[in-house]
């Protein structure tokens, strides 16, 4: 039988409310599971260090707090910007309440992200979009692909009736352009194959593109790795995340290039993330990925739009890398969000993290 203790923990770290409580001098004494993601660390980095050690000056004021404990005040703030000081935000209301322990008085944070219910119901919205987005491609591909068969077919019927060289290369132009198109057209509808997945090191991944960076640019553009390296192995398709990272990459390269950023980087980062639900599923642990740049932002007419095929706000671009992207992270049953302003764009791609002897059962 369970002691009661043990199942308050489990019950705590079960929900998705935030839980944080600081002791007199504001130094962290406990975290729940959420507590822990929001801070994207673990109890060992968090246990006895400042509450502000974690977030950029003026978030939460100090004053307040020391107001609160000598008073024995509680409060609570609405729609409240948590801006920590590893250049990420979390939009929350945030709850103070003041309690009376054997080690003393104590601050208990209780912090619900508002972004969350957002990010649900972008995500919501998003899929359904990038569904239809596919189906209408799917209905227009059937359209031109069989013109464009016969008009090869034609052409190359009409080729072996020629004699003259010069008309040979009309019908070569003919063909040629018929394949660019069919391609074209392949490209819209994106990878069909299903993923082959195996238990991989999603950092294996990350190294790659980063590898394929270096060589692949003529404009230094620095890379910053920042890896959890306790992230376990992932049931994944090595090759498939390595081709949306670098899809994004490739985005981040070009927006920075383009942009003219002076000291243009690109951070890759790896956290996990706890309690999360991803297309409806709820997954205790999710691998985190995040593609940090410090370019223009995106423009505000296409974040709307911006996996859509098609759209994309270079002078050369295709406006099919994000569009893939989406599509092979969805094969393995994750999410990409966006979070973009000037000086700052970030892609968060979500990976669950399935429990090997889960999948055999």
């Amino acid at each position: 039988m369970q002691n009661p203790e043990s199942a308050m923990t489990n019950l705590l770290n079960n929900l998705n409310t935030v839980l944080v409580m600081v002791d007199e001098q504001l130094n962290i004494v406990y975290a729940n599971h959420a507590g822990e993601a929001l801070f994207e660390t673990g109890t060992k980095q968090l246990y006895g260090h400042p509450l502000y050690d974690f977030f950029m000056p003026g978030t939460i004021k100090r004053a307040r707090l020391r107001a609160a404990l000598r008073r024995g005040e509680d409060f609570t703030e609405n729609e409240i910007r948590l801006s920590f000081k590893d250049n990420r935000f979390v939009l929350a209301d945030l709850t103070v309440t003041n309690l009376q322990t054997d080690d003393g008085p104590r601050l208990l944070f209780e912090v619900r992200k508002i972004d969350q219910q957002r990010r649900i119901s972008r995500e919501t919205q998003q899929n359904a979009q990038h569904y239809a987005a596919r189906e209408l491609i799917r209905g227009l591909a059937h359209e031109i692909k069989n013109p464009l068969g016969g008009i090869r077919g034609a052409a190359q019927l009409l080729e072996k009736e020629l004699d003259n060289h010069d008309h040979k290369e009309f019908t070569q132009m003919i063909i040629e352009q018929s394949d660019r198109l069919r391609s074209l057209v392949d490209r819209l509808l994106g990878p069909n194959s299903l993923p082959r997945q195996q238990w991989s090191n999603v950092h294996q991944a990350l190294e790659k593109v980063r590898s394929l960076m270096r060589v692949d640019s003529d404009t230094p553009i620095t890379i910053i790795r920042d890896y959890d390296p306790s992230i376990p192995d992932i049931h994944i398709d090595q090759d498939m995340i390595q081709q949306a990272v670098l899809n994004i990459v490739r985005n981040s390269v070009q927006a920075l290039i383009e942009a003219h950023t002076p000291e243009p980087a690109i951070r890759l980062v790896t956290r996990v993330e706890r309690q999360m639900t991803i297309q409806g599923k709820r997954y205790a642990l999710v691998a985190k990925i995040r593609i940090v740049d410090n370019g223009p932002g995106i423009p505000a007419d296409i974040r709307d739009t911006l996996f859509y095929p098609m759209v994309s706000s270079k002078k050369n671009g295709s406006g099919l890398g994000l569009s893939i992207a989406q599509t092979l992270i969805n094969h393995h049953g994750g999410r990409i969000d966006v979070d973009s302003h000037p000086g700052h764009t970030e892609f968060i791609l979500y990976l669950p993290i399935d429990r090997k002897e889960s999948l055999h059962e």
